[in-house]
Parts: C-alpha cells; sequence; structure tokens
C-alpha cells in the first residue's frame, strides 16, 4: 500500500511560503484611489466653504447697507477725540470691520451715560419708587419734585442705553458673521488647494501606473 503527498494549495497572490505579496501596481492603484477620493472631498469642502464665505459676506452688506448708517464727519470725529475713526469719516457702514468701527463710536457715546453704567445697572425704577413713597408720606412738593426730576433723568438714561447697546450688539454681530465669512473664505482657499494638490499626485500616480511592470 503506497501513501500519496499533496502540497499544500498556494493562495493566489501568495508565495510558495505562504506570504502575501503586493504587487507595486496594486498598490499604486490604491493610492490612486485614495488619492481620488481626497481630491473630491477637498473640493466639495472647498465649494460649500466658499458659498458659506460668499453668503455670509453679501448677506451682512445688504443687511447694513439699509440701515443707511454713516460716520460724521472728520471735523466731528475730531472734536469728539476720536481720531482713529477719521480713515471712516463720511463713510456709510456696510462691512464687518466698518460695523465694528461704528460700535466702538457708540460704545464711546454710552460711557458718558450714567458714569460708565450699562442699562440694567441705572436704576430708574427704585428712583420712580422713591417718588411715590415720597408721596405716601406727605413729602413737600419741592422734594417730590427734585425725586421726579432724578427719577425721569434715569429713565431717560436707561432708554438711551438700551438702545445704544441695542445697535452696538447688533453692529458687532454683523462684525462676528463677517469674521466668519473671512475664516470660512480662506478655509475655502486652503481646501482648493489641497484638492489641487491630491489632484496632481493622482495624474502622477497614473503615469508611474503606465510605468509599472504588471
Amino acid at each position: 500500500m503506497s501513501t500519496m503527498t499533496r502540497e499544500p494549495a498556494v493562495a493566489p497572490g501568495a508565495s510558495p511560503d505562504g506570504t502575501i505579496q503586493l504587487r507595486r501596481r496594486t498598490i499604486d492603484k490604491l493610492l490612486i484611489g485614495m488619492g481620488l477620493i481626497a481630491a473630491i472631498v477637498f473640493a466639495v469642502a472647498g465649494g460649500l466653504l466658499m458659498w458659506g464665505s460668499n453668503f455670509a459676506k453679501d448677506y451682512v452688506h445688504d443687511e447694513l447697507a439699509s440701515q443707511k448708517v454713516f460716520f460724521p464727519s472728520a471735523a466731528e470725529l475730531k472734536d469728539e477725540g476720536r481720531t482713529d475713526l477719521l480713515s471712516h469719516a463720511d463713510q456709510q457702514v456696510t462691512t464687518g470691520r466698518e460695523a465694528q468701527a461704528y460700535a466702538s463710536f457708540i460704545n464711546g457715546h454710552l460711557q458718558q451715560i450714567g458714569d460708565g453704567k450699562t442699562y440694567s445697572q441705572v436704576d430708574d425704577r427704585g428712583a420712580a419708587q422713591a417718588v411715590v413713597d415720597a408721596k405716601a408720606k406727605g413729602a413737600s412738593a419741592a422734594e417730590v419734585a427734585k425725586l421726579q426730576a432724578t427719577a425721569d433723568e434715569l429713565r431717560t438714561q436707561r432708554d438711551t442705553l438700551f438702545k445704544g447697546e441695542t445697535l452696538r450688539g447688533l453692529l458687532l454681530t454683523s462684525y462676528a458673521w463677517a469674521t466668519i465669512g473671512l475664516i470660512a473664505g480662506i478655509a475655502a482657499w486652503v481646501a482648493f488647494i489641497g484638492a489641487f494638490v491630491m489632484a496632481a499626485l493622482v495624474v502622477a500616480g497614473f503615469v508611474h501606473l503606465r510605468r509599472t511592470p504588471t
């Protein structure tokens, strides 16, 4: 009785000793595929970022332009000691940076009202209650009038501060969105450059693949 032995089957792509061998062309094809996917992703990301950048820029411009806000003349700015804003004199606020500059101009005025307090710190309600309490206690007309004048002044200050801080906040929000749009635009160009580099590498990979023997 004879004994027959069989050699172990060799898997496709494996050497006789059982190790898996990757051909150079296989590696090239894999790298080309990954590079192509990366180029497409970079290109799509760049397009979306550029769209977002243009949207933010146009939206901020249109909204600010519709408000028709203008900087004072150079002479007025000098009188107020705002020589830092002379480059904006007589200009309309239409960009994020101009909105930031005008917000600074408003803040300069607000600091002169109520000893630098914000509208939430001005106690006009307490002053109004003091008038009511004085009347209830039978205070003289002169004392009530004095308290009433203080209450009216504080109420006017609070209303002015509220309006000024609201406008300042809106302008700074426009500046923030404009800045986000600027960053998105820069990121878009970086993505486009990345897409170009990856596309160049893909082309180089195809050339190398054609020159690589089977």
